[in-house]
């Protein structure tokens, strides 16, 4: 680590000048095509400067990629794995709405419900997966609040599903 403030400062400074679209891309990120919705709704709503997007869960083409709970079926890094790729669903529902991830100036909320079994206690760290890559993508400086719950079910028997509301440029 540098131990040397001004470095800190200006990488800092660079990272929060690299554009999201161009973060994605250094980091060799390739988003899938968008989930289309499981029901009667839209993936997307923005108000004003508010994007707000439903339960995003750990899917690819029409159908869930993890199915099961943590602690049952399914351990604390699939359930990473799972809150990774519902975070990836969220950024390509948001480019797909926005036309392009540099029009967010903010991730303002992100809740995240980790469906479990027994008295698992390890739902922050599943959490951790979906916040980390918002943060490798948009910056440390445009962090949300975090909701974590454990839950009894999900939507198509996932481990996770996420709530995001970003902040955007209108």
């Amino acid at each position: 680590m540098n131990a040397n403030p001004k470095a800190q400062a200006a990488t800092l400074e660079k990272s929060r000048q690299a554009s999201s679209e161009q973060r994605l891309r250094e980091l060799g990120i390739e988003l899938p095509a968008p989930p289309e919705p499981f029901g009667t709704y839209v993936e997307a709503v923005q108000t004003s400067n508010l994007l707000f997007l439903s339960g995003m869960l750990p899917t690819e083409g029409h159908g869930a990629k993890f199915i099961g709970r943590i602690g049952a079926e399914l351990d604390v890094e699939a359930g990473r794995k799972a809150a990774r790729l519902a975070a990836l669903n969220v950024l390509a529902v948001a480019r797909q709405h926005l036309g392009s991830l540099d029009k967010v100036t903010r991730v303002v909320r992100l809740g995240v419900s980790v469906a479990t079994s027994g008295d698992v206690r390890d739902q922050p760290k599943v959490a951790d997966a979906a916040s980390e890559l918002l943060q490798d993508v948009f910056g440390k400086h445009k962090s949300p609040c975090r909701l974590v719950y454990g839950v009894a079910s999900l939507p198509l028997g996932t481990p996770v599903e996420l709530e995001v509301i970003f902040e955007v440029a209108t």
